[in-house]
C-alpha cells in the first residue's frame, strides 16, 4: 500500500464510524447484527467492517476491523469479526467498483415492506427517489451460502439500493455518507408506506411520467428543471456530523 492509500484509511475509518453511530442514533440497528462496510484504497481488496459483538453505538474509528474479500481479518485485532456477515457485502464490493460503501439494515419498516408483494410503492416524493432504481432479491434463507452471491449481485444490477425480500434493506454508495443518506430515505419511504397502507384507504399514485421526472430530479439526472440543487447531500451530511459532535463525539477515537 502506498502512502496515499495509508493517508486515506484514517479518514475512511472516521466516516464509517460516523455512519455506524448515525444508524444507531436513528434507531435503524438490530443489536449487534447487520453490517456496514467500506472499501479501502489499494490493490489488496481490503475493507473495514464492524467488530462482531459490539453495538453500533460502541463503534469507533479505531475499533473497526480490516478484512479481506472473504471477510477474514488481515491484521491483529482484539475484536472478532463475523465472516458470514460479509457474504452479501463481499459479493457487492467485488462486482460493483462504485460500491465503495455497502449498508444493510433490518428496520421494522424496511422488513415490513420487504414482506409486501408489491415492493416499494411511489407513494411520496421521498419514495420516488428510488422509482425504477431499486433492485429486489428473493429470500433464500440466512445469507450463509456463497452460491447466493451471484444471484444477489445480478438482482442489485446497477441500482443504488435493493430490497431483500422477507429480510431487509440494502444501499450502496461511492462514500459512506452517500450510502447512509440513501438508507435514511429508503427507510423513511418504507415508514411512509407502512403508515399509508395501514389505514386501508385507497392509495393515490402519481402518473408514471411524474414519478420518473421526480426520480431524475432527486438523483441529479434532471436537465429540464429551471432550478438545480447540487449541494443537498453534502449539506445534509455536514449537518449530521455536527449532530454527532454534540451527541457522540467519541466516534472519531
Amino acid at each position: 500500500m502506498d502512502m496515499t492509500d495509508m493517508s486515506e484509511e484514517p479518514r475512511l475509518r472516521r466516516e464509517l464510524a460516523a455512519v455506524y453511530r448515525l444508524v444507531a442514533h436513528f434507531r435503524m440497528t438490530d443489536l449487534i447484527f447487520t453490517h456496514i462496510s467500506v472499501r479501502l484504497p489499494g490493490p489488496e481488496h481490503h475493507f473495514l467492517i464492524n467488530p462482531y459483538g459490539l453495538l453500533f453505538e460502541e463503534i469507533t474509528a479505531s475499533n473497526l476491523v480490516r478484512v479481506d474479500l472473504s471477510g477474514r481479518p488481515v491484521e491483529e485485532s482484539p475484536h472478532p469479526v463475523n465472516p458470514a456477515g460479509f457474504v452479501i457485502h463481499g459479493a457487492i464490493h467485488a462486482a460493483r467498483p462504485d460500491a465503495h460503501c455497502v449498508l444493510h439494515t433490518h428496520t421494522r419498516a424496511g422488513c415490513a415492506v420487504a414482506a409486501q408483494a408489491q415492493g416499494l410503492l411511489p407513494l411520496n416524493q421521498i419514495s420516488m427517489e428510488f422509482y425504477g432504481r431499486l433492485g429486489y432479491h428473493d429470500y433464500e434463507g440466512v445469507a450463509l451460502n456463497l452460491a447466493e452471491q451471484e444471484r444477489l449481485v445480478a438482482d442489485l444490477a446497477g441500482h443504488p439500493a435493493m430490497i431483500l425480500r422477507n429480510h431487509g434493506l440494502l444501499t450502496v454508495g461511492e462514500t459512506p455518507a452517500q450510502a447512509f443518506l440513501r438508507m435514511y430515505y429508503l427507510d423513511k419511504a418504507c415508514e411512509i408506506q407502512t403508515t399509508a397502507t395501514a389505514s386501508g384507504a385507497k392509495l393515490l399514485l402519481p402518473p408514471p411520467d411524474v414519478r420518473e421526472r421526480t426520480a431524475r430530479q432527486l438523483t441529479g439526472q434532471d436537465t429540464d428543471s429551471d432550478l438545480q440543487d447540487t449541494e443537498a447531500y453534502d449539506l445534509a451530511w455536514t449537518a449530521l456530523l455536527r449532530l454527532l459532535e454534540r451527541v457522540a463525539p467519541d466516534y472519531r477515537d
